[in-house]
């Protein structure tokens, strides 16, 4: 099995869950570790870009493939993240086809659909033309375009998109501190005394999966014989009150107008790393339903959304990470 982006947030899971499985895996990432192994099965790292390089030698003779490689920074530069993402995932299909895999496993997300239009749980049916002109956004619905005409010139394969909510866990809250925080943020600054009231824009809710409950759900993919989209989250959506106890602080609303003109400033300033076209996102996301994840794949989390997203949190403020050169913790700083 190949498995692109393989040392990132959810790669770094599945490689542990595939392993625990027996599962042989060729990991690909642009910057790879030292060779490891797993519980049972075993990892070939690969060193590879998929903007710039094919990946035919890699992929000829595997059983599956999986695509999670995906660049979120540099915001600033979408010329590279294009590259990177909408034009990498169409070269990989590309090899995948004329290396006949017969499993694509594709990471979507939830920031493929259209904007919601109330809280009603939306199943995979709902349009995916993204909901915001974020860079992220159009990246996203632009890959799920790119799958459609994938099935429809390989009816052989058996392609499988997996759209999940945000996903955390401790060992990535470094990364994710570096991902969506300012250049200087460190991990004191997060800890309560620092930040004991937090303002929560109005109207903010959001749906979170463990790295790990995705990981299962991503290896159920590959061993059951499904095809289609599932949308991955835990069954819990986080709002204000639930936001304030996950950060041990006091919360107030304030008018997402507001939260957003602060945000696009910040971001053109190079104070935080998301836009503000983003947090537009963020507030149009509709609620996913994982009722066909829960029905097709065996699916159940073992995990909250709130225990995922303070595993986050805890992680970021301890500065933690794994030896995985995209999770590695800040060694410069406390």
């Amino acid at each position: 099995m190949v498995v692109t982006g393989a040392s990132g947030n959810v790669g770094s899971a599945l490689l542990r869950e595939l392993g625990s499985r027996g599962h042989d895996i060729v990991a690909v990432a642009r910057r790879v570790p030292e060779a490891t192994e797993t519980e049972q099965g075993s990892i070939e790292w690969h060193a590879a870009d998929v903007a710039d390089d094919r990946l035919d030698a890699v992929l000829e003779g595997c059983d599956a493939f999986v695509h999670l490689a995906w660049m979120f920074q540099p915001t600033h530069d979408p010329d590279t993240t294009w590259e990177a993402n909408a034009v990498g995932t169409r070269r990989v299909l590309q090899s995948a086809a004329r290396s006949r895999v017969p499993v694509v496993v594709v990471a979507s997300s939830v920031g493929t659909y259209s904007p919601a239009v109330d809280d009603h749980p939306v199943d995979e049916g709902w349009p995916t033309d993204g909901p915001s002109p974020a860079a992220y956004c159009r990246e996203k619905a632009y890959v799920e375009r790119l799958l459609d005409a994938f099935e429809a010139q390989r009816p052989d394969v058996r392609v499988v998109r997996m759209r999940p909510a945000f996903v955390f866990q401790r060992s990535a809250g470094s990364e994710q501190r570096r991902i969506f925080g300012a250049p200087a943020l460190r991990p004191w600054m997060l800890e309560r005394r620092i930040l004991p009231v937090v303002p929560i824009p109005r109207g903010l809710r959001l749906q979170a999966v463990h790295a790990g409950d995705l990981a299962r759900a991503y290896a159920e993919a590959v061993e059951r014989p499904v095809h289609g989209a599932f949308n991955i989250a835990a069954a819990d959506v986080l709002g204000q009150d639930e936001l304030g106890r996950i950060l041990d602080a006091r919360t107030f609303e304030v008018p997402a107008r507001l939260t957003r003109a602060v945000v696009e400033g910040a971001w053109r300033a190079r104070l935080v790393g998301a836009p503000g076209d983003l947090f537009d996102a963020l507030l149009r996301l509709p609620v996913m339903s994982t009722a066909r994840a829960r029905a097709e794949l065996g699916w159940e989390p073992q995990h909250s959304a709130a225990d995922a997203l303070s595993a986050m949190v805890v992680g970021a403020r301890e500065g933690a990470g794994s030896g995985l050169p995209p999770l590695q913790p800040d060694s410069r700083f406390p």
